[in-house]
C-alpha cells in the first residue's frame, strides 16, 4: 500500500471542480452510468420491499408513514447499495476523466472481488454514522467524511478490510471540505429521487407495482452513481494531494 505523506492542508481539495467533473462524467455517460447504477438500486428496493414493504419504501404509506426503524433499515440497505454502486463506478469515473473507453465489461472482476468487504464494512459505517447522529447530524457527516473514499480504496488499492483505516489516513485532514461536496452533491441527488418518488406514485396509481419499483429504482441509480463518482474523484484527488499520484497512475492498476 502507498503511504501517505503527511503534507498539511496546504493545497485545496477544490470542492468546485469536484463538483462539476461529477456531473460532466455524468451527463457525458449517462447511458453506463444508468446501467451499472440500475441492477445495485432495483435489489435494494426489493430487499427493503421484502423487509418493510413496498408502500414504505416508496414513501407511498398514507397510514400513518414508517417507523423509526423501517426508515433506519431502508438507509442502511441504501448505504449499502451505495458502496456496491461504487464499487462499480470507480473505473467508469476514471476512464471517463482520461477520455478513455468506457467498457462495462471490464469494472465487473474488480468490483465483484471487492463487494464483500465493501457491503460489510458500508453497513458498519452506517451504524456508525446513525450513532454518531443520534447527538446531532453534523457528527454524523463529519464521521460519513472520514470513510468517505473507503470503496475506491478497497478497489483500487486491493485492501479487503483495511479500506476503513486507509480511508481514514486519506481524508486527514480535508473532511470538511469533504463533507460540503457531499451534502451539495446529496442536495442534487435527493432531487433526482424526489422526481423518482412521484413518478412511483404516478406508476403505483395505475396499479402496476412492478412498473413503479423499476421506475424508482432507474432514477435512483442516477442520484446514486452521481455520488459514486464524486466518491472516486474525492479519492483520485486525496492521492494526488496527498501522493503525488495522478488520475492516470491509479486507473492503470486495471490495465
Amino acid at each position: 500500500m502507498t503511504e501517505t505523506r503527511d503534507t498539511g492542508t496546504d493545497l485545496p481539495l477544490g470542492v468546485g471542480t469536484l463538483i462539476g467533473d461529477s456531473f460532466s462524467i455524468l451527463f457525458r455517460q449517462f447511458f453506463p452510468i444508468l446501467l451499472i447504477g440500475f441492477v445495485p438500486s432495483l435489489l435494494g428496493v426489493l430487499l427493503s420491499g421484502a423487509l418493510v414493504g413496498f408502500n414504505t419504501v416508496l414513501s407511498l404509506d398514507d397510514t400513518g408513514g414508517s417507523s423509526g426503524g423501517a426508515s433506519a433499515l431502508i438507509s442502511l440497505v441504501d448505504l449499502v447499495v451505495y458502496s456496491i454502486t461504487t464499487a462499480f463506478m470507480v473505473q467508469l469515473a476514471y476512464d471517463s476523466k482520461l477520455n478513455r473507453p468506457i467498457t462495462l465489461g471490464k469494472y465487473i472482476g474488480p468490483a465483484m472481488s471487492s463487494i464483500f468487504p465493501i457491503a460489510i464494512l458500508g453497513i458498519g459505517v452506517g451504524l456508525l454514522m446513525g450513532i454518531a447522529s443520534l447527538a446531532f447530524i453534523i457528527p454524523g457527516l463529519w464521521v460519513y467524511a472520514v470513510f468517505s473514499v473507503m470503496e475506491p480504496a478497497i478497489v483500487i488499492e486491493r485492501l479487503g478490510f483495511k479500506g476503513l483505516r486507509r480511508s481514514e489516513k486519506l481524508t486527514k485532514g480535508y473532511r470538511w471540505p469533504i463533507v460540503g461536496a457531499l451534502v451539495i452533491t446529496w442536495i442534487c441527488a435527493l432531487v433526482i429521487i424526489i422526481l423518482a418518488l412521484f413518478v412511483a406514485d404516478l406508476a403505483m396509481t395505475s396499479g402496476i407495482l412492478a412498473l413503479s419499483i423499476v421506475v424508482y429504482a432507474a432514477l435512483t441509480a442516477i442520484g446514486t452513481g452521481l455520488i459514486s463518482i464524486l466518491t472516486a474523484l474525492i479519492y483520485a484527488r486525496l492521492r494526488e494531494i496527498k501522493e503525488g499520484v495522478s488520475v492516470d497512475q491509479i486507473a492503470s492498476v486495471f490495465d
